[in-house]
């Protein structure tokens, strides 16, 4: 006889089904909204540089400060999202980055603008980590590195809109950053949305004791429909050696005479033949630090730690000053924000690359593979001498950094067992996040040093190490999340 399955073993041998859609669409909006308003400080600032007359030390400010924040967030965010769930924390990050972002709008000074970032800062690093989280902890295990990738590519919507809006409402009128940093404000909005229609991840709820919650959040996905159509999502699946996904068993009906509260308990009993009622709440799991970084798990916590800080140094002091740095090199700030534009837009087929090479060659070949691409692209950015050599360069660095973070925000979730996945991808963001606050503030030391070129070498060596540390993580392609 077969062995009943688990609620996560009956995720796995499902086919993509709409309800997956729908929590990639849901997740990736908020993504995508997170980009858009890192990538609006970068035009904030060169707008900001004109305006205010202001020098490198305060740009430099303007631009780590929300970093800090983020540092911040993404270590509290994975703790809470371990004892909270992974959607409430979603939701709440997305509330507090909107409306700090729409206040920042409205601010007159240096000082109230960094307070407002630092704050925005807060929201926008806690939620990455949770929202990678909760799409892994769903997503089947033959596809879950493209999902995750999917999601991440919305990273790049959100830059593109926001090279959009510097180049037509920042660069438009005097007060256009002001509108710009008005426009963060849609994501307080979107939390509700969040709140309501997003599922809390199984994993989650099963270690808290709600069995009924996880039985009914399951049976939504399993009652849903293949996306690609019934025929074609069981073929992928038995390719990929999962069993055909087969509806969930009709629930037993309610005894006569049974209560409302009853026959609702009863539509969700679970199928897996495991004593449901007599499970208590677990309670937080102590020392997530402690965990991580013990001899079982110490050599994917080195590896992770050493991608996340060296792809943020290299990522944010590149892109955060392009636009700055364009204006510096001799290009006026419109023309400045018009090849920013294009350059963005070159973040599409890299996380397109990226989704599609995941599940052929694996993670770490992936991941280090981009990193060394990106490594190449920095070093031509470097020499680039003409307009037609920025573009090229920077297209190449847009196509395999932004691969690069796809890469990683599959396989960070992968490296870690569900009662430490939030907090272990929490700490490797937020560490991750210092090299993001010391990468701005280095830019304009390196570019007084040796101009354009040694800060684009320097990061093109900060790529090489970063790609040196995906090779200490451990391959997890096609295997279920550890439990």
């Amino acid at each position: 006889m077969t062995a009943q399955q688990t609620r996560t073993q009956r995720l796995d041998r499902l086919p993509f089904t709409r309800e997956h859609g729908r929590l990639i669409g849901g997740s990736g909006v908020g993504w995508a909204l997170d980009a858009m308003d890192v990538g609006l400080i970068s035009f904030v600032m060169a707008a900001l540089a004109v305006q205010w007359e202001l020098g490198d030390t305060q740009l430099s400010l303007i631009g780590s400060i929300g970093f800090v924040g983020m540092a911040l967030g993404a270590s509290l965010g994975g703790l809470l999202a371990d004892r909270i769930g992974r959607r409430n924390v979603f939701a709440m990050t997305l509330l507090v980055y909107g409306l700090a972002t729409g206040a920042s709008a409205l601010a007159t000074s240096v000082g109230a603008l960094l307070v407002l970032r630092l704050v925005v800062g807060l929201g926008l690093g806690a939620e990455l980590p949770v929202a990678s989280t909760l799409v892994s902890e769903y997503a089947p295990a033959r596809i879950r590195g493209r999902l995750v990738v999917v999601l991440e590519a919305f990273w790049a919507v959100g830059w593109l809109a926001a090279a959009l809006i510097g180049y037509f409402v920042v660069s438009d009128t005097e007060n256009g950053w002001r509108w710009a940093l008005a426009l963060g404000a849609v994501p307080a909005l979107y939390a509700i949305y969040v709140r309501r229609r997003l599922p809390e991840s199984v994993r989650f709820l099963e270690s808290r004791g709600r069995h009924a919650e996880a039985e009914h959040a399951v049976r939504r996905f399993e009652g849903s429909e293949p996306m690609f159509g019934t025929t074609a999502a069981r073929a992928a699946g038995a390719d990929a050696g999962v069993p055909p996904t087969t509806p969930a068993p009709a629930p037993a009906p309610a005894p006569a005479g049974a209560t409302p509260a009853a026959a609702a308990q009863a539509a969700v009993a679970p199928v897996a033949a495991e004593p449901e009622a007599a499970v208590p709440d677990a309670p937080p799991t102590p020392g997530g630090l402690s965990v991580i970084w013990g001899r079982a798990l110490r050599r994917r916590t080195i590896g992770l730690w050493l991608v996340w800080f060296f792809l943020n140094f290299a990522y944010y002091g590149a892109f955060v000053w392009l636009p700055t740095l364009l204006v510096a090199s001799g290009f006026d700030l419109v023309k400045s924000f018009e090849y920013t534009v294009v350059i963005t837009a070159a973040q599409l087929p890299g996380y397109a690359a990226a989704a599609y090479l995941i599940e052929r060659w694996g993670r770490r070949p992936t991941l280090a593979s981009f990193l060394v691409g990106a490594a190449g692209a920095s070093y031509l950015f470097a020499v680039a001498s003409t307009p037609a050599g920025v573009i090229t360069a920077g297209c190449l660095l847009s196509f395999f950094a932004l691969g690069a973070w796809g890469a990683l925000y599959a396989v960070t979730p992968e490296m870690y067992p569900t009662s430490v996945r939030g907090s272990g991808a929490g700490w490797a963001a937020g560490f991750g996040r210092i090299a993001s606050i010391l990468a701005p503030l280095s830019v304009p030391f390196l570019n007084r040093g040796g101009e354009i070129w040694l800060v684009f070498t320097a990061f093109a060596v900060a790529f090489l190490v970063a790609a040196g540390g995906a090779l200490l993580l451990a391959e997890r392609r096609g295997l279920a999340l550890e439990e």
